[in-house]
């Protein structure tokens, strides 16, 4: 993995999460009873044996910094999450928060693409450890994948650019980016949420750039008119420009969490029978010393993913359960998450719901047919 520089982007406000992003950062969302949305991409990156993550963050950076500081650094062996042009003040740092950050000298960053460039010389140059390949990951996807055998395809391929895929439902494929490929694996169209798609396969927006590639596109479109952005911009610049861009089909689950509904739908998932995520295989960083377990609901093959200090006096039926939760006297709880430290009343009735941290209910619809299983 030598040469490979991971950048994370995670510059997002999450304002369609509703009221899961009130007062949070939307990489900062719990997720699946032991995580946050953002740890996914970051445990990903460790499993797959680099170093290293670069942040490049937009919105609140030193909140997400100081979190991802206490979780992350230190706390795993030859692997930190790097913090850019504030890296060394939270080096110099280990294990608390340091007082001051240096004054920021570099302009705020209008989209994906301007926060590749602001950080040129952490991603590309010097301090980048002279980066020969760019590996682009966002911060509120689900998924657990080995970023290796992905960079080895890309390298022996010499392309420019190798993009993740998956197959959907064609109905579905109106919310992504959607792609399609020749016979040989080549990228032939790509276009961002299409209105009439003609393709069933969706961009799983991780990817692989050759990185003089990347640097040279980016600074062809800094003069131009354009969106600041990957997905419109970068990746349909390289293809109009008949660039090698390959693809490389996600097989596993993989979830893009953008609305309440699509994060309630993606719990479900953790609770069949045959889940999307084992317990196991997502990344414990929220109150990591309290042991998760799977608790049967009976028959049918449901489960309650619920934490081990969770006090219930009611019922938990098909629902993921944060520490610190009490579930009240005669309280019963179906198909919902109750995240950390909120409190159901006694004899509350809830169902498809989520239940936030100061008890407030948000319901979520069962079924809806503009989001995506």
């Amino acid at each position: 993995m030598d040469g490979v520089r991971a950048v994370l982007l995670a510059g997002g406000e999450g304002r369609r999460m509703g009221p899961l992003g009130r007062g949070r950062l939307k990489p900062l969302v719990p997720f699946g009873g032991t995580s946050r949305l953002i740890d996914f991409s970051i445990a990903n990156v460790h499993r797959s044996g680099l170093r290293d993550v670069l942040l490049l963050s937009q919105y609140e950076e030193r909140r997400l910094m100081d979190d991802l500081h206490l979780v992350w650094n230190g706390r795993h062996h030859g692997f930190r999450v790097h913090f850019g042009p504030y890296d060394a003040v939270y080096r110099n740092s280990p294990g608390k928060l340091p007082e001051r950050l240096p004054e920021r000298t570099w302009p705020v960053e209008r989209g994906t693409a301007d926060a590749l460039l602001s950080k040129a010389e952490y991603v590309f140059g010097q301090r980048g450890a002279g980066a020969s390949e760019i590996l682009v990951l966002h911060a509120d996807h689900v998924y657990r994948f080995d970023y290796g055998r992905m960079i080895r395809e890309h390298r022996a391929s010499r392309a420019a650019l190798t993009i993740s895929y998956q197959r959907i439902e064609r109905r579905y494929v109106h919310l992504f980016g959607m792609v399609e490929f020749d016979r040989n694996g080549l990228l032939t169209a790509f276009e961002e949420k299409p209105h009439h798609p003609t393709s069933d396969l969706v961009f799983a927006a991780f990817c692989v750039f050759d990185a003089a590639t990347l640097r040279r596109y980016l600074e062809h479109l800094r003069g131009t008119d354009w969106q600041h952005d990957i997905s419109r911009d970068v990746i349909p610049a390289m293809l109009a420009g008949g660039e090698l861009i390959r693809g490389y089909e996600v097989k596993g689950y993989w979830e893009d969490i953008g609305t309440v509904d699509r994060y309630h739908r993606a719990h479900r998932g953790l609770l069949r029978a045959e889940p999307t995520l084992a317990l196991g295989d997502m990344p414990l960083t929220v109150a990591p010393e309290v042991p998760r377990r799977l608790v049967p609901d009976g028959p049918g093959g449901h489960a309650s993913i619920v934490a081990a200090d969770v006090v219930n006096e009611g019922e938990i039926v098909n629902s993921v359960v944060y520490p610190g939760a009490r579930i009240g006297a005669g309280a019963h709880v179906a198909d919902c998450v109750v995240l950390p430290g909120a409190q159901v009343p006694d004899r509350a009735r809830l169902a498809s719901a989520i239940v936030l941290e100061d008890g407030s209910v948000q319901q979520c619809e069962a079924a809806r047919e503009e989001v995506a299983p």
